[in-house]
């Protein structure tokens, strides 16, 4: 029993931590982005997409180093799982949720084309440094398209973020986005370090506590973020964070074990993740898109999406 009880520890504490530093990792770089004049576009989806993101590549990295890759391929799959049937549904059932017609038009297009490029690489049950390749290289677009996008969108938006950073406090928000990216990998090595020990005590594969433990302890910040948007009123940065987030999982977490260790992948990831996956991909334009009207995911919606997650996690267990 003394056994599992650290593992255990080091867990919870592990999803705490990863939270805080996801939360200051982020903040800071919305900072760092006001002083530096970088428009919206750019914050919603690369540094909350990605600050949100960088808890499962770091996982991800971890796990495949240590030869893992269930862990890393659970995590990455559970995650977008996690982000659009719980993170969405949930943030929709507290509010409904307006959401931008532009975004679906491009940049749940690239989600759906990234979601389907995935499929087609994992489809030989193989992930190794070609397939990594492929999906850094979707990576290198969708961020040369962000920043195309970002370069033709006016700064008068970027009134949002006035609120007055400092110039003098430069250094001082420096710091605590390098104490936050530290506290960020030491706390997603406690994640997997206690979800591999608490696994193997209870004789569960490492892709089953990928795709659940893990996936939510990483996909925390993303609720976290979600949950106060909605609450802030600010719905277009919920379904951007989830969109953003879900693109940087499937090319650029997916990309990590494919390129540090390459390994066969287990035949439930394309038998039963991945379909729920590409499913939920789909049903994000269904709920969100409504025919010449407002785009809005209402909660009846937002309960499907949870409905979705609760099937999922019964067939899992």
């Amino acid at each position: 029993m003394t056994d599992i009880l650290l593992p255990i520890i080091a867990l919870l504490s592990g999803f705490v931590l990863l939270i805080w530093s996801a939360d200051e990792f982020t903040e800071n770089g919305a900072k760092i982005a006001n002083i530096f004049k970088v428009s919206p576009l750019i914050i919603g989806l690369l540094i909350f997409g990605f600050g949100t993101s960088a808890p499962e590549m770091l996982v991800s990295g971890l796990a495949a180093m240590d030869g893992n890759t269930g862990l890393s391929i659970g995590n990455a799959v559970g995650s977008n799982i996690f982000n659009i049937a719980l993170v969405l549904g949930i943030s929709a059932i507290i509010a409904p949720i307006e959401v931008h017609g532009d975004i679906l038009k491009k940049e749940w297009v690239f989600l759906m084309l990234a979601t389907l490029v995935a499929g087609l690489l994992l489809w030989d049950l193989r992930l190794d440094a070609i397939d990594g390749f492929i999906l850094l290289t979707l990576l290198v677009l969708f961020l040369a398209y962000t920043f195309k996008a970002a370069k033709n969108t006016q700064n008068h938006e970027f009134d949002e973020f006035k609120q007055a950073v400092d110039k003098s406090q430069t250094t001082k928000t420096w710091i605590m986005l390098l104490i936050g990216l530290i506290v960020l990998i030491s706390s997603a090595k406690l994640v997997v370090w206690g979800g591999i020990e608490v696994a193997q005590a209870f004789g569960i594969s490492d892709l089953v506590i990928g795709l659940t433990v893990v996936a939510l302890g990483t996909s925390l910040p993303e609720l976290a973020v979600s949950v106060a948007s909605v609450l802030k009123k600010q719905y277009e940065m919920v379904v951007g964070n989830v969109i953003g987030s879900n693109l940087f999982n499937t090319i650029a977490v997916l990309a990590i074990p494919g390129l540090i260790h390459p390994s066969n992948v287990a035949p439930e990831v394309i038998e039963r993740d991945y379909p729920v996956m590409l499913l939920l991909t789909v049903l994000l334009f269904v709920v969100s898109y409504k025919f010449g009207k407002k785009h809005i995911i209402n909660r009846f919606e937002g309960v499907v999406l949870v409905s979705v997650f609760s099937l999922y996690m019964w067939q899992l267990f």
